[in-house]
């Protein structure tokens, strides 16, 4: 292989590009390639099948299951890392010596194979794993489900020294950059890939707020009943949740509200389009890790938006959006946003200047190919 060829290993297989961790991978996939970087990907699979989409960005697109087997939750290693490790992957990787970009955590296992002690490998974090698993299992109703997160957690927590062993680790966000660097002291910083090349804003009359996100994840359930209970209860406002997936409280409960629309399983381009229409982004989150590429789209696409703290903390984003706490404070907010006629030109510039010089992919394959080449 030339000296421009790179291995990806990604957690999952990133087409549709349709929740936070493949858009990532698709978009930085996408990006390589138009900088000319030849790539031979390597996906695992489970429930997601083969993709034709890929073969346009990379030179060869292989995939390897997932593996299943319960015997895995009981061992010190994480179930998320042990259940990504195929002996046929090793056999290929062995093939040449390029270099190798292992997409999350999850993708790692290799780090620790002697076979691979001299090999230039790359890490991308999307999270702090054991944060993120800690804050799922505080969220979860099914005590097993709850159990195994808590457990996973632990494991991630120690497994995570293995970074250590990485050539660099690329950080999602600041905040999670400053964390690694506590680790070892080969970490960047890596802006999120996402689909967006400008600020695109659309004029609209539409006048509902919108929650969008993956439904089937605790952290996002958890916010869209927080919305209807605590922020929409009183108001008359209308509310949109969009998203894969709802738990059936969250059905239930939006079927009881006359200001609230639950919009299920749309495509990606019905979700930006509904970001685009709507009077106002409402995202808030109990998770401060990483960074929610939900944002990066409210911000590219749409109009106003409303956040709390954890969601915007450390991101650079702070400027962009109106912050609110509390109930109380999220409710002034959206009386304020209600009664706006038109998004500010002011704000727009803001956005095209902070977004599109600092979040921009080109300019993040740019620093990912410097590094690596």
């Amino acid at each position: 292989m030339s000296s421009d060829h790179l291995h990806i290993i990604s957690f999952d297989v990133p087409y549709p590009a349709d929740y936070g961790g493949v858009i990532d991978v698709f978009y930085k996939l996408k990006a390589l390639h138009q900088l000319g970087v030849k790539i031979t990907l390597h996906c695992f699979e489970y429930g997601r099948p083969e993709q034709k989409e890929m073969n346009k960005y990379a030179q060869k697109v292989y995939y390897y299951p997932r593996k299943n087997s319960r015997s895995l939750l009981f061992t010190a290693q994480p179930y998320i890392v042990l259940t990504r490790s195929s002996e046929l992957l090793k056999e290929r990787l062995l093939k040449d010596n390029d270099p190798i970009l292992m997409e999350g955590l999850h993708s790692t296992i290799l780090l620790n194979d002697a076979d691979f002690r001299s090999r230039k490998i790359y890490v991308r974090t999307h999270n702090i794993e054991h944060d993120y698993y800690s804050n799922l299992a505080k969220v979860e109703k099914n005590i097993f489900k709850r159990y195994y997160f808590y457990n996973e957690s632990g494991k991630l927590l120690k497994y995570e020294s293995v970074l250590k062993k990485a050539a660099c680790v690329f950080a999602i966000s600041p905040a999670d950059t400053e964390h690694f660097k506590k680790i070892t002291k080969k970490v960047e910083y890596l802006p999120a890939f996402h689909p967006f090349e400008t600020v695109s804003i659309t004029e609209s009359k539409a006048d509902y707020f919108l929650y969008h996100g993956n439904l089937s994840v605790g952290e996002n359930n958890e916010a869209a009943l927080f919305l209807i209970n605590e922020v929409f209860n009183d108001i008359p406002h209308k509310l949109v949740i969009a998203g894969s997936k709802p738990s059936a409280e969250l059905q239930k409960l939006a079927s009881e509200r006359k200001n609230v629309e639950l919009i299920q399983n749309c495509s990606p381009e019905k979700i930006y389009d509904l970001i685009a229409h709507a009077k106002c982004n409402i995202l808030p989150t109990f998770q401060s890790t990483g960074i929610k590429l939900k944002l990066l789209a409210a911000l590219f696409l749409g109009k106003e938006c409303i956040v709390n703290t954890p969601m915007v903390v450390n991101t650079g984003l702070e400027a962009l959006c109106e912050v609110a706490d509390t109930p109380n404070e999220m409710k002034k907010k959206i009386a304020e946003i209600a009664k706006q006629k038109e998004f500010s030109k002011q704000k727009i510039e803001m956005r095209k200047q902070i977004l599109e010089q600092n979040f921009s992919n080109k300019s993040g394959a740019i620093k990912l190919s410097k590094v690596i080449f």
